[in-house]
């Protein structure tokens, strides 16, 4: 039997997403999003913006939230 792997979601699908500090370092798309359809990866530095950062190329709104 093989383990199968998680398929990812679909990139940019949100308008707004809730991360965590697990999660850290932020990048758009997240990392468990697909690539193939989205924007190249770019690191947001959500916590030197007091907690929310939006992405450059998007729009995708994050919140850091604990």
């Amino acid at each position: 039997m093989t383990a199968t792997q998680p398929q990812p979601t679909q990139a940019n699908a949100q308008r707004q997403y809730e991360v965590h500090r697990a999660d850290l370092p932020l990048s758009c798309p997240l990392p468990s999003m697909a690539l193939w359809n989205s924007h190249p990866r770019v690191y947001l530095p959500i916590e030197a913006d007091g907690g929310q950062a939006d992405c450059p190329y998007c729009g995708a709104h994050f919140v850091l939230v604990d």
